[in-house]
């Protein structure tokens, strides 16, 4: 079983950065990929990124790439999301979560643990 707990949500005002950390519990963290997951108000749960039980590949949707940047230190069972702002389509609850597998993938269904979530409000 693993137990995923968010932090570093808030708000920001658009063109700022914040940096989520999702810290894991369990001795599986260094095998399982992570994920990061977002949903707005009135909206279905969308990928954001994903990174392998190695850091060795990372995936993120169109829309973040090269504002987002997923990360991992295996060591501290932590995953992060550095998120740059740029407008306030970025707010969401954000999601960390993590599958038995250690390969990436972008689709919810894959991920076998969620945490509760981080409210990250991005203000114009």
């Amino acid at each position: 079983q693993v137990q995923l707990v968010e932090s570093g949500g808030g708000l920001v005002q658009a063109g700022g950065s914040l940096r989520l950390s999702c810290a894991a519990s369990g001795r599986t963290f260094a095998r399982n990929a992570m994920g990061w997951f977002r949903q707005a108000p009135g909206k279905e749960r969308e990928f954001v990124a994903a990174i392998s039980f190695n850091s060795g590949t990372t995936h993120y949707q169109d829309s973040v790439k090269g504002r987002f940047t997923i990360s991992r230190d295996n060591a501290k069972n932590t995953v992060y999301l550095q998120i740059n702002t740029r407008k306030p389509e970025d707010t969401a609850v954000y999601y960390c979560a993590a599958r038995r597998g250690t390969i990436a993938t972008v689709t919810s269904q894959s991920y076998d643990y969620w945490g509760q979530g981080t409210q990250v409000t991005v203000s114009s």
